[in-house]
């Protein structure tokens, strides 16, 4: 995914109410943005970092500018929760997502299940499916490892539970962590911050739903996710 037009540079001075931030360009000039992340943002809301702003020209935005890098560690990562899906169907059409290439149609926010929720992606190949739920992943913690959820996530769970209902039906499903930073090489629960995630992570592996994750090179010119990580269900 290319950014057109460029980002903005710009210092975060602090983020709060979870969908703003007030940033500072080289030029002297402050603002709020839109910050597209309701998680924790552990590890990439510093104040002083460097981050790069997307804007637009829709009148009917009140914040003109959405927030969408952070440089954290050294490192450029993605904070915008909603490319995580456009990021995964792009690698699936390229082909980097190999494990899922049996199935070639995608079909976006499909109802499904009794409690009627929607799934990100519905792949096919006209005599299967496959219900795919995307999370993006932000937080790193040491040594190439990253951890999600950064915040206790109720829904996340719920999401697990309901690929187990899926399997239990006979349908393939998978979980794919979008991780959109280079300095990431595994992925593991959280189980420090939602052990109750980490057990449903744990159980959904058990059930069939294939547990994936792909790491992302990150720019201000584009973000693309290019390499399989491996994922530490390990207790």
């Amino acid at each position: 995914m290319h950014f057109d037009p460029p980002l903005t540079e710009a210092t975060l001075l602090r983020r709060y109410k979870r969908f703003l931030a007030d940033v500072r360009t080289a030029d002297g000039r402050e603002f709020t943005a839109h910050c597209p992340n309701t998680g924790s943002m552990l590890g990439c809301m510093m104040p002083g970092s460097r981050v790069w702003l997307s804007r637009s020209d829709d009148p009917k935005r009140k914040y003109a500018h959405t927030w969408q890098l952070v440089e954290a560690d050294g490192t450029s990562v993605g904070i915008n929760t909603g490319l995580a899906n456009r990021l995964v169907e792009e690698a699936l059409a390229d082909g980097v997502i190999t494990e899922l290439a049996q199935w070639p149609e995608v079909r976006r926010e499909v109802r499904y299940g009794a409690r009627r929720s929607r799934i990100d992606l519905l792949l096919g190949n006209g005599a299967s499916q496959c219900y795919v739920e995307v999370k993006n992943v932000t937080a790193a913690v040491e040594d190439g490892v990253a951890v999600f959820p950064d915040a206790v996530s109720t829904r996340g769970t719920r999401h697990l539970e309901e690929l187990m209902l899926m399997r239990e039906a006979g349908q393939d499903a998978a979980l794919v962590f979008c991780v959109q930073r280079a300095d990431v090489t595994r992925v593991r629960p959280a189980d420090d911050i939602d052990p109750v995630y980490g057990a449903r992570l744990r159980e959904a592996a058990d059930a069939g739903v294939q547990v994936l994750a792909y790491g992302a090179d990150v720019s201000p010119e584009a973000v693309r996710l290019v390499r399989a990580l491996d994922v530490d269900l390990s207790p």
